[in-house]
C-alpha cells in the first residue's frame, strides 16, 4: 500500500492511499521531533515508495507505518470509490 495523495493544514493530513481508504491525522506525533512546522511545505511523495517525505528526503514515514498509524490515531473519511473527487473532501 501506498501514499498517493496529501494535502495538509500545519500538522493535520488528509491522506490518500492507493487502497482508496481517506484520513485525515496529526503526524506531529510521528515526525516533530524531526520537522519543524516551517519545514512542512517541503512534503511530498517519493514516487517510488509512495511514502512520505520532508526536507528533500533526510526525514519521511514508511507508507506502511503511515497507513497503520492513520487507521489507529485518524479519522477516516470515506472511500474514494464513493464518486466524491479528492478535492471535494475537506477536513
Amino acid at each position: 500500500m501506498k501514499l498517493e495523495n496529501f494535502k495538509n493544514f500545519g500538522f493535520n493530513f488528509l491522506l490518500f492511499f492507493t487502497n482508496g481508504e481517506i484520513f485525515t491525522v496529526d503526524i506531529h506525533p510521528l515526525i516533530g521531533k524531526y520537522v519543524s512546522e516551517d519545514d512542512l511545505n517541503s512534503a511530498r511523495i517519493d514516487s517510488e515508495w509512495g511514502c512520505l517525505e520532508f526536507r528533500n528526503g533526510i526525514v519521511d514515514i514508511d507508507p506502511t507505518t503511515l497507513y497503520r498509524y492513520a487507521v489507529s490515531c485518524g479519522d477516516f473519511k470515506q472511500n474514494k470509490g464513493s464518486g466524491q473527487r479528492s478535492d471535494q473532501i475537506i477536513s
